[in-house]
């Protein structure tokens, strides 16, 4: 699968303002619109897209398997669900939300979604929230590695081992956060000194440095003017001085969700 450079989440985005915001960002050039079963929001993205007059074709539709539906017929069920809502025939990438490994299915649902794949009902298959030690389970009990595996990544939380894992295995990259919620990442003093220099805004340079590491950052924003600020990252490179900079900013996970631990139904 070819990922656009950056996509556009809708978590915690729902009615009206979804829908809304989904069409403001394939006007502005998203083609990687992502949500999940549990946003409850996937109606709202189906109509957006439909309403956006940009072709099928040329879009990257992704949703998410929730914890309640993991195992092998409920997670077959759970996709087919997801696709009704959505209105379409396949999404180009379906995700094991969280693995939930407490509850142990999450091998049972990785092996209905190879089936869901050889079906035709997604062309590429992946994780969310993944560790090494649930990457390495659902790759040995099935030979199947996922296309992607989206984890929370931004300048305070780098993943730096997690991403040797991924390039050693041929797993992309989608960073969920990648803005730092609930943070004063983008009030940081050295992201405001390389965005000043480039002319640019704190939350572009946390985008770019994403970009510019491989990744693909999924922000989210129901403000036109943010989705398509969010958006004009092609414009300007950060330099090897500020990329050491922002190396140094490591702090570490910000969400209270520990994926080996959590149990997200």
């Amino acid at each position: 699968m070819n990922f656009p450079p950056i996509g556009f989440g809708t978590y915690q985005i729902s009615g009206e303002a979804c829908a809304a915001s989904v069409r403001t960002a394939l006007e502005v050039g998203y083609r990687l619109i992502d949500t999940a079963a549990l946003y409850e929001n996937e109606q709202e993205v189906g109509r957006a897209i439909r309403e956006s007059g940009v072709p099928r074709e040329q879009i990257r539709v992704t949703t998410k398997i929730r914890g309640r539906n993991h195992g092998f017929d409920e997670a077959q069920e759970a996709c087919r669900d997801s696709l009704r809502k959505l209105g379409l025939d396949y999404v180009d990438l379906l995700l094991i939300h969280w693995p939930n490994p407490q509850n142990d299915r999450y091998i049972d649902t990785w092996e209905a979604m190879v089936d869901v794949k050889d079906d035709g009902l997604t062309a590429e298959i992946g994780v969310s929230n993944f560790t090494p030690s649930t990457l390495d389970r659902i790759i040995a009990a099935t030979g199947v590695t996922p296309a992607v595996n989206q984890v929370e990544l931004h300048p305070y939380f780098q993943q730096v081992e997690l991403r040797e894992l991924h390039t050693r295995l041929g797993i992309h990259t989608q960073s969920w956060s990648p803005l730092g919620r609930k943070s004063d990442l983008l009030s940081d003093p050295v992201l405001a000194a390389i965005a000043a220099e480039h002319g640019v805004t704190t939350a572009q340079v946390a985008l770019r440095w994403n970009m510019q590491l491989g990744n693909t950052p999924i922000p989210k924003s129901v403000s036109p003017a943010r989705i398509a600020e969010n958006f004009d990252v092609f414009g300007f490179e950060l330099n090897e001085g500020d990329m050491l900079e922002l190396a140094t900013l490591e702090r570490g996970r910000l969400g209270s969700l520990d994926p080996e631990t959590a149990e997200v139904l």
